[in-house]
């Protein structure tokens, strides 16, 4: 059964008078991960963003349409920004670790939501990194600086760090292509083990990544939505021919 958690309802994104979103709807369903692919500046990233509305911090952009999660419109001036960043958290194409601590990065969230309790701390921290999977990794290092760590276990610690602040919805911004193909696969696995919990949106550039590890998928070109279905559904009978030509790599 699908049940949706966000949907999106014509939404229209200015950047100055360039429209980089138009009219979009799109339902992201609970515990489902989607996958948003298309070629460079289709308008992917923009919109990944605007689910937490990180575009708010760039100048001159302009907002139409609604986002409502559990049906709630996130994009309404009274929306609870604070409530908005806890519930949607996301992971960036870099890793960006703090340059604190293993444990420090972890805890970071947790403290500036008021839990000073060390124990309590501790147990949020091994719960985070278990759920990652890097637990067993780093077990020992948590007093080391996690700048130390290789990339593609920085990123685990960055969705740890995100997971330790119990997010609802994780927002994953082409998270792989910074790391070498086991890391990569690595990611891939930790967002199968996730989705029981969280509602996942990728985006990505890689097809077999989207093909590989989505449920759903949604292909934007210019701007536009051309098409969401299930991922097995995309890739194996798109209904739009701008579809097929994308994931057959005719352009893009």
């Amino acid at each position: 059964m699908k049940n949706e958690k966000i949907k999106i309802i014509n939404l229209n994104l200015f950047y100055g008078i360039f429209q980089a979103l138009r009219g979009i709807n799109l339902e992201i369903y609970s515990n489902k991960i989607t996958a948003i692919i298309g070629p460079s500046g289709c308008g992917k990233s923009t919109l990944l963003r605007q689910l937490n509305r990180m575009n708010d911090y760039i100048e001159g952009v302009r907002v139409e349409g609604r986002i409502t999660m559990d049906n709630e419109d996130i994009l309404h001036p009274a929306y609870d920004m604070i409530n908005l960043r806890k519930k949607v958290g996301m992971v960036f194409q870099r890793p960006n670790p703090f340059p604190l601590t293993v444990f420090d990065n972890i805890a970071y969230g947790p403290r500036v939501h008021g839990i000073g309790d060390r124990k309590k701390l501790e147990e949020i921290v091994e719960k985070s990194l278990r759920e990652a999977l890097l637990w067993d990794a780093v077990s020992d290092r948590l007093n080391n600086s996690a700048l130390e760590l290789p990339l593609g276990q920085q990123q685990q610690l960055c969705i740890a760090r995100l997971l330790a602040v119990e997010p609802e919805v994780i927002l994953l911004d082409e998270p792989c292509s910074a790391l070498d193909p086991i890391s990569t696969l690595g990611i891939e696995e930790l967002m199968r083990r996730l989705q029981n919990q969280y509602t996942i949106v990728i985006v990505t550039h890689n097809m077999q990544q989207a093909a590989r590890a989505s449920d759903y998928t949604a292909f934007m070109l210019l701007g536009d939505l051309v098409e969401h279905d299930e991922t097995r559904e995309v890739f194996t009978k798109p209904k739009e021919k701008k579809t097929e030509e994308y994931i057959t790599g005719r352009f893009g």
